[in-house]
Order: structure tokens, then sequence, then C-alpha cells
């Protein structure tokens, strides 16, 4: 929490003294110019990235496999994308880092790689779902023994308007 709070008190500070001081040697008007031209830079690339990665999530999906590694890609890219509207040269900065591919893959794996992906299934009963880290290792649903059948509902035959009361030992009313 502390970390985060760092962060957000700290980039915007040093964001403005740079750009202040950018400001102070080549003009304030130059560099607003430069700050939209990084924003308007960085969504053009930005759109042909996102295309790129919907594509290969696309590939990966009709070819039956889990595009884990697009998925993670797609969110470094909405990451850079929010970077790159955060007027400042050290969030651009970070943002077309971000945008690089050979630079944005590697960062993808070492997410993989740390096991923070989540799975969304069931737990519980019901509708409810909820996820649950990876990080502790393969989870199953089932656990025991599984047991193949079938279920139907049937109505039982209401006779004289009244329901039959009577129920064997075996039957669920």
């Amino acid at each position: 929490m502390k970390f985060f709070l760092i962060i957000f008190i700290f980039i915007p500070l040093t964001e403005m003294v740079l750009l202040f001081g950018v400001a102070d040697r080549i003009g304030g008007l130059i560099t607003l110019g430069l700050v939209v031209l990084t924003a308007v830079i960085g969504l053009a690339i930005l759109k042909r990235q996102g295309l790129s990665t919907i594509m290969r999530a696309n590939q990966r999906l009709q070819s039956g496999e889990l595009p884990a590694q697009e998925i993670i890609e797609g969110m470094l890219l909405a990451g850079a994308g929010a970077l790159l509207l955060t007027p400042g040269f050290i969030t651009d900065t970070l943002g077309f880092v971000l945008l690089t591919g050979p630079l944005r893959r590697p960062i993808a794996q070492h997410i993989i790689g740390m096991n923070v992906v989540s799975t969304l299934g069931p737990m519980g009963g019901g509708n409810s779902f909820s996820f649950r880290s990876s990080s502790n290792g393969p989870h199953t649903a089932h656990s025991g023994k599984i047991y193949e059948g079938q279920y139907s509902e049937e109505e039982q035959a209401l006779s004289g308007g009244e329901s039959n009361k009577n129920h064997s030992k075996d039957q669920l009313p």
C-alpha cells in the first residue's frame, strides 16, 4: 500500500519538475506540443499493436490453445495507453517501452512465469464465481472419486388433484 502511495506522489511531482525544466529550456508551447505529439504517436502505435495482439489471440484460440501470452500483452498495452495519455515524459517513456513488442513480450513472459494469472471457476454452490490464484499449485474442482450418471426431472402424476405424498425412502420429495 505504501508503495502505491509513494508512486502516486513521486511520479506526478517528478513529471511536473521535468516538464517545468524542459519548458524553461525550450519553451512552454514546444513542451506542450511534444507532450501532445508523443500521445498521438503512441496511440497510433497502440492501435496497430492492439490489433496485432487480438489477431494472434484469435489464431491461438482457433488452434485450441489458451492465449495467455496475448491476454497479458493486451493488459500491458492497456497500461501503455493509460501511460501515454498521462501528460509527462516519464509516463510517455514507460508507455513506449510497453508498446515495443520485443520489450513487452519478456515482461508478459515474466508475469506468466510468476503464476500471477488467476483462473475463473465455480466456488461453492449456485452460480457464484470467484477468482483463485494458481500460485499454490494446480487446483482441481473435484476431490475424491468421480461417478458418472444422468439426471432428469420427471413430474409426478397427480391423482384426483392431490399430489402423491407417500414417498418411498429412496425417492426425494
